[in-house]
């Protein structure tokens, strides 16, 4: 008896288990014996029966009424357990490690508000890995509720908020406050959570932040993005491009054969515009700079994006939207000019005068179309991109970054330098004693010397690698406090790609036809789904 209920019981688990790693629904419409398709779970498990004789032999018939472990409550507590079981796998993980928080929050499919949470932290062969921890409805995105839902969360699953070393959120405002934000309120309690904005939100707000400002060109968008969504209106302006001759084609149409006059009336404005030369103009200056901006943007949503790595990008992109500032604008030019040439698109004189946009001409204010395309587009919108790279990306000003930058491995450990990584130990003093403080000045000139000399580490090219590195060689045991620095760096987070990825998940899990289940259901499968 006790061995065909076990091997009920792990049949079913098998089924569970495939139904979880592939995100399927388990439940049918209708599960009763005359139903020809009774969901996943249960057709499943007769096709398994069939094929297995020894499944055959201990389910369905051939199980007690009262013990057939096919019922929606055992189904979903055989989920709960596989959820619960991994969790505390993540949490084992981690043991007594220092770790990061990543936090965003969607809508799902039901238009419910969900927080999902990410851990970050250094496991024991050096690598850095991102572990989803849960993903909870909260009430409303307020900072109360959001560290509420937090605290609990933590204490269910024995987290101490005093290991935190970071924290990494989207663009969200109520995510972003100095004084009032989710951030200021763990700071109060752990001031070594260093908050790190995304990095690739950041990038993405420079753009949104310019195109504000910019409003009156925003015509040339094809789709409206969110402010910290991924994805670029690089890939789109191209399509308009290469597709421009079709897509004037297809308004045309709408605009002579379309029946409702709203679509009508909004082609004929859309063909307008575009055959314009401002617009063709915004269009070329748009492209160039999205065209700049693509790469770093690609490269700051990869997963194991570091610190030293995208302070680098960053650089390099502060250094292209200069050059394309001060040496660009004839190309652009000619290349605006010759495309409106081909297109048959009005090409204005740059000496003739306009009015200046918002005066009455009876005012008299007069610029030429060279100023107003130069001055008031073209160096408006560089100038306020740079200044809004310089904002978001201090590099200089930021006393974490610069020290952390120190570690990084390439060119033979070029950046080291001992003051700025002391110094870095001191930020951290919790992590270090003063004791720890006196040995890592003499650790740091000895690891310094020791792995210059190694050359297993000269193809380290990041600060990922160079922890493998370490603990492979066993040297993270020769200069434990050099690779406590090292961890340190590791788990700021500098990227939130981990919980963009969960709410794909949430995607598939939750859909339009699937909108009704329910949160603790949600978290399990997620949970058994993406840490598969």
């Amino acid at each position: 008896m006790k061995i065909d209920y076990r091997s009920r019981l792990t049949t079913i688990l098998d089924v569970v288990r495939i139904l979880l790693v592939q995100g399927l629904a388990f439940r049918g419409h209708d599960e009763s014996s005359s139903s020809k398709n009774k969901g996943n779970f249960l057709e499943i498990l007769n096709w398994y029966a069939k094929r297995v004789e020894k499944v055959g032999n201990v389910i369905n018939e051939n199980a007690p009424g009262n013990n057939q472990l096919t019922s929606p409550l055992i189904q979903k507590q055989l989920v709960n357990a596989c959820a619960a079981e991994t969790t505390l796998a993540i949490i084992n993980e981690i043991g007594d490690s220092n770790f990061s928080l990543i936090v965003d929050e969607s809508l799902d499919k039901s238009i419910k508000e969900q927080m999902t949470v990410i851990l970050k932290f250094v496991n024991k062969q050096g690598q850095v890995v991102e572990r989803f921890l849960a993903i909870q409805h909260v009430a409303d995105t307020s900072t109360f509720c959001l560290k509420v839902t937090l605290d609990e969360l933590f204490a269910r699953h024995g987290l101490s908020i005093s290991k935190l070393r970071g924290q990494g959120y989207d663009g969200a405002s109520n995510m972003r406050g100095e004084f009032n934000g989710l951030k200021t309120l763990i700071l109060k309690e752990n001031p070594f959570a260093f908050y790190i904005h995304c990095f690739a939100h950041q990038l993405q707000l420079v753009v949104v932040s310019v195109a504000k400002r910019k409003g009156k060109h925003q015509e040339t968008n094809l789709a409206k993005a969110g402010d910290t969504r991924w994805g670029s209106h690089f890939t789109t302006l191209i399509h308009l491009l290469t597709m421009w001759e079709s897509v004037l084609e297809v308004l045309q149409n709408v605009c002579q054969d379309g029946s409702i006059a709203d679509q009508k009336g909004l082609a004929s404005s859309l063909i307008s515009k575009m055959e314009s030369f401002e617009f063709v103009f915004v269009l070329h200056l748009m492209m160039k700079v999205l065209g700049i901006t693509n790469e770093l943007s690609n490269a700051l949503q990869q997963k194991d994006q570091n610190i030293v790595n995208a302070m680098a990008l960053i650089n390099i992109v502060k250094d292209r939207i200069q050059d394309f500032r001060d040496n660009r604008w004839d190309e652009l030019l000619e290349e605006v000019q010759s495309f409106c040439d081909r297109m048959y698109i009005p090409i204005p004189n740059m000496e003739d005068k306009i009015p200046v946009r918002g005066r009455s001409r009876r005012e008299g204010q007069w610029i030429t179309y060279y100023h107003h395309y130069h001055a008031e587009i073209f160096i408006a919108v560089i100038d306020l991109i740079a200044i809004e790279m310089n904002n978001r990306f201090t590099e200089t000003t930021t006393e974490l970054l610069a020290c952390i930058s120190c570690l990084d491995p390439r060119n033979s450990f070029s950046r080291f330098n001992h003051a700025k990584l002391l110094r870095l130990a001191e930020i951290y003093y919790d992590d270090f004693s003063i004791q720890d403080l006196q040995v890592l000045k003499e650790q740091l000139h000895t690891y310094i010397h020791d792995i210059r000399r190694c050359s297993d580490f000269v193809e380290c090219d990041d600060l990922a690698s160079l922890a493998v590195k370490l603990v492979e060689s066993r040297k993270h045991l020769v200069f434990p406090l050099v690779y406590r620095l090292i961890e340190l760096a590791l788990i700021l987070p500098v990227a939130t790609t981990s919980v963009e990825r969960s709410f794909s998940a949430m995607n598939i899990i939750k859909t339009d036809l699937r909108n009704k289940i329910g949160d603790e259901w949600l978290n399990d499968m997620m949970i058994c789904y993406i840490e598969r």
